[in-house]
């Protein structure tokens, strides 16, 4: 029995050994972001402050990026940024220490990274665009904000052209009604001049009685 228990442990350990390896302590250097992929140009999910420990779980091994969990969150910071324990001493993590520290080399995949860690990010919902690389992204995000500045304009200038038109047909509408009052009050002064005419023509008519009136008649004495 004792037999028994000694292989059931050999086993267990065997199976942890290569969890163990997957894995190095590691120190950040200074305050530094954790990025979503292994670029600058990736969202940052957290800061991860000087001296901080870190578990580095492999890193890649074209570029000097490596995947660590700080604090159960899990991200990507440069090896520049990064040190480790070797021969009693600190050194910055790179790939001539991945294998004496027990780094494993590996890759990333914008999908599988996601998929896994950052599904409750306002970021995961663009990661088609960010599976091709965030210069593919970036690029992708200027053309759509100049597509958009471009719509803006067009946009305003219509607006600008509407607005012309409108002015234009109010200054015609003002313009008709300028000359229609005007019309009405030359009508009016018109019809002002005649009506004093008429009167001045009333004021000078002679008095019938001048015509009527016949020597000797009774009513050429009233």
């Amino acid at each position: 029995m004792k037999n028994l228990f000694v292989k059931i442990a050999a086993v267990g350990l065997l199976m942890l050994a290569p969890a163990v390896a997957q894995a190095a302590e590691g120190y950040s250097t200074a305050n530094v972001n954790m990025r979503a992929g292994p670029s600058t140009r990736y969202p940052a999910v957290a800061v991860i402050p000087a001296g901080s420990s870190v578990e580095i779980r492999g890193c890649l091994s074209d570029v000097n990026w490596c995947d660590v969990e700080f604090y159960g969150g899990r991200g990507w910071v440069s090896g520049q940024y990064v040190q480790a324990s070797y021969q009693q001493r600190r050194v910055y993590v790179g790939p001539q220490y991945y294998r004496p520290l027990g780094i494993p080399m590996i890759r990333f995949s914008v999908d599988n990274y996601w998929d896994r860690y950052y599904r409750n990010r306002d970021f995961y919902r663009d990661r088609d665009r960010w599976s091709r690389g965030p210069d593919y992204y970036y690029r992708d995000r200027d053309n759509r904000d100049r597509d958009r500045d471009r719509d803006n304009r067009d946009r305003d200038r219509n607006w600008r052209e509407r607005d012309g038109d409108q002015d234009g047909r109010d200054r015609d509408r003002d313009w008709r009604d300028d000359n229609q009052r005007d019309d009405r009050q030359r009508g009016d002064r018109q019809r002002g001049e005649r009506q004093r005419d008429d009167r001045r023509g009333d004021d000078r008519r002679p008095d019938r009685r001048d015509f009527d009136c016949r020597p000797g008649d009774p009513s050429c004495d009233e």
